[in-house]
């Protein structure tokens, strides 16, 4: 059986998704080491990509600043893909998003992705204070995308403004979302897709679907490309993966009750640490989970994948120790084979 689900897997980057969680006990400082070390971890496991997200007045997460967090890694690391998973445009003026991408880009040659969603990555009031109180409508983020991607071209070095480093740099761009919005531009604009199933599963099946129906060839791709991120948490056993996932469930159960602590330790049970109704909610919430043995997590993602057809799994482990994280992406790193072929950029 395990040859079998080995051989579903064998043609399916895999990546990892980083949020610089902040556990009790750990500073912000200390959350971005680990950060570092889990990057030059999976480095030497064969993952593709290291991306991290943008999130912002969250006292359980240090990733308010992911350019920054970005140039940390690459210089700290050799060969892995380091990116955003992803820059919130609607935050930032496309040309200062051009200029330090470009910077990074520049630093470390053909090593750097950015990644674009339109979500806030925070609350509305955070939101709002971001943005200046510009209220964003449904034409902004195509219209930023095609500024962005303007400064970035070789071409605009005539124009009145330009990007600085940024102009003619190797720097691919992918779509990130949760909805069908978000897939049915990333196939107009030719871009590849990832779909945030880690959190809303919902739109998963649709948004792919729209993705391939809409999608054009593109001067960046020329045929579909698309990534999902899915929640996994792997030990030696069911039952100690399972007990690991209670601090990623306790997580979610501050997002949903808006209180955002810093990552807890694990606990036996999660009975009387959550009502039916918010039991429900966050299960469907982390519908795409894969939690267990090595064998256990291997049948789940050959599944997924056999019915998403997706390109590349870009794999998040909220954990609270940092050695159970390492081991997680250790195990999942031997469903796979590190690919000969230079990672998917253009």
């Amino acid at each position: 059986m395990e040859n079998n689900v080995s051989t579903a897997l064998l043609n399916t980057r895999f990546s990892v998704l980083d949020l610089v969680p902040i556990v009790e006990g750990v500073t912000a400082s200390e959350a971005i080491q680990r950060s570092l070390n889990l990057a030059r971890h999976v480095e030497k496991l064969g993952y593709t990509r290291f991306w991290i997200s943008e999130h912002h007045n969250m006292e359980s997460l240090a990733s308010s600043a992911p350019t920054i967090l970005i140039g940390h890694i690459a210089g700290g690391t050799t060969t892995i893909r380091v990116g955003s998973g992803g820059v919130m445009l609607p935050n930032h003026a496309p040309l200062v998003v051009a200029e330090q991408f470009g910077t990074l880009g520049t630093l470390y040659p053909n090593r750097i992705d950015l990644g674009l969603g339109r979500a806030p990555g925070t609350d509305q009031r955070t939101a709002m204070a971001l943005r200046r109180y510009r209220q964003e409508t449904v034409q902004d983020f195509p219209d930023n995308i095609d500024e962005l991607q303007v400064y970035l071209s070789s071409e605009n070095a005539t124009a009145a403004v330009r990007a600085t480093p940024g102009e003619g740099v190797e720097l691919p761009l992918y779509l990130l979302g949760s909805s069908t919005f978000s897939a049915e531009l990333a196939g107009k604009k030719g871009l590849p897709y990832a779909f945030a199933s880690h959190f809303a599963p919902t739109h998963l099946h649709d948004a792919l679907r729209l993705y391939h129906q809409n999608f054009r060839p593109s001067s960046q791709l020329d045929k579909p490309y698309t990534m999902a991120c899915i929640n996994v948490i792997a030990a030696d056993t069911d039952e100690e993966a399972q007990r690991l996932a209670t601090s990623a469930k306790r997580f979610m159960l501050g997002v949903i009750r808006n209180t955002r602590k810093p990552l807890s330790p694990p606990v036996a049970s999660m009975q009387g640490e959550w009502s039916q109704m918010e039991r429900m909610q966050i299960e469907q919430m982390m519908h795409y989970s894969f939690i267990g043995s090595k064998q256990t997590v291997a049948a789940g993602l050959a599944q997924f994948q056999k019915e998403t057809q997706v390109d590349e799994l870009i794999v998040i482990s909220h954990i609270y120790d940092h050695s159970a994280r390492l081991k997680s992406y250790k195990i999942v790193s031997e469903l796979f084979e590190a690919k000969d072929e230079p990672a998917y950029s253009s």
